[in-house]
């Protein structure tokens, strides 16, 4: 087998490593675990992530009448008081619906669980914060996907062609930085404007490590490429900016992500005025 299709066998690999664990990190993955309720050991999967502009359903197969069930739910970073919304019971499932919240608006909620006078909370320990959204079209949001992801592949091929006995660079590079560009700095903006109601949340506007992330990945690269173009003996930017970007790459996703700030909002709410004749 040539040098350079194991090569690109090997970048195919990496990119789906870290894109499995893209996939099963970071705040909006759904929390999984097992919870023993009179008896009976039920499996949960709690939703982090919602999106769209309906209620998010919130539900746990317990296959028994007799366990009854609420979520108690309050918005996230207030002194709001905890509001209970009981559960229904169907066909094994207790299920019942948190409000619907505007982009980036979060809540935390939890179970609790009823059987025979004895409560348990699901989770244990913390409530979970699930987080809202407004729908992203596939046409925008597939695009975005396979750009970065693109640019993950192209990053490893570059990275690891610092092994190849020709080192062929320029194209690599050039591809590289395009496809970070493409997915980051254009489609990216664009998905997180559906989807938050904003452009960029990154430096220096905001906290959001998906935006500055991509933004590092994209800088490494563009100072190899200029590196490169100054001097041959600059090989090892390009070992340099792969190590960077897959560790990028390997931040979780929407950490640090937008976040509707309710105690501002209420702030910039008019007094009302009194109009009692006073």
């Amino acid at each position: 087998m040539r040098q350079s299709t194991v090569l690109w066998l090997l970048a195919f690999l990496l990119t789906c490593a870290t894109a499995y664990y893209q996939r099963i990190t970071g705040p909006t993955y759904p929390l999984s675990g097992r919870v023993n309720v009179g008896g009976k050991e039920l499996l949960f999967r709690l939703d982090r992530s919602h999106g769209g502009e309906t209620n998010a359903v919130i539900k746990i197969q317990t296959n028994d009448s007799s366990i009854h069930g609420a979520v108690e739910w309050k918005k996230y970073t207030t002194n709001d008081e905890w509001t209970l919304a009981p559960m229904r019971y169907g066909n094994g499932i207790l299920s019942a619906e948190l409000p619907h919240q505007p982009p980036a608006g979060k809540l935390l909620y939890r179970i609790a669980l009823y059987h025979n006078e004895r409560t348990v909370s699901v989770p244990h320990d913390e409530p979970v914060a699930i987080r809202f959204k407004g729908d992203v079209p596939l046409s925008v949001l597939i695009p975005h996907i396979i750009a970065m992801f693109g640019a993950m592949f192209l990053s490893a091929r570059t990275g690891l062609e610092y092994f190849s006995r020709e080192q062929k660079f320029k194209k690599l590079i050039f591809w590289t930085i395009g496809f970070l560009f493409a997915g980051g700095l254009i489609l990216g903006p664009i998905v997180q404007l559906f989807a938050f109601d904003a452009l960029w949340t990154g430096w220096p506007v905001g906290t959001d490590l998906t935006d500055n992330k991509t933004a590092v990945a994209l800088l490494a690269w563009v100072v190899t490429g200029i590196a490169l173009r100054n001097s041959h003996r600059s090989k090892a930017w390009v070992l340099l900016a792969a190590i960077i970007t897959l560790v990028v790459y390997l931040i979780p996703h929407s950490l640090y992500g937008s976040e509707l700030d309710y105690n501002a909002k209420e702030a910039e709410k008019p007094a009302v005025e009194n109009n009692n004749g006073k």
